[in-house]
């Protein structure tokens, strides 16, 4: 995993917090929910191939 990823995670965190709190103080938290999900969704798509690798190296690990 490169120290790109972890900013780019870390930059999305943010932004997604502050859309989140502009858009549930204006009275739009349906949209606010969205924005979190979003950001979750995009960040588990971009973790998602480290967390494939991690669970075939266990298995190569133990030989299951």
């Amino acid at each position: 995993m490169s120290v790109t990823l972890i900013f780019k995670i870390a930059a999305v965190g943010i932004l997604v917090s502050i859309l989140s709190q502009v858009l549930k103080h204006s009275g739009r938290e349906e949209q606010a929910f969205l924005v979190s999900f979003a950001g979750l969704i995009l960040v588990l798509g971009w973790i998602l191939p480290y967390i494939y690798e991690l669970f075939l190296t266990i298995q190569r690990l133990f030989a299951l």
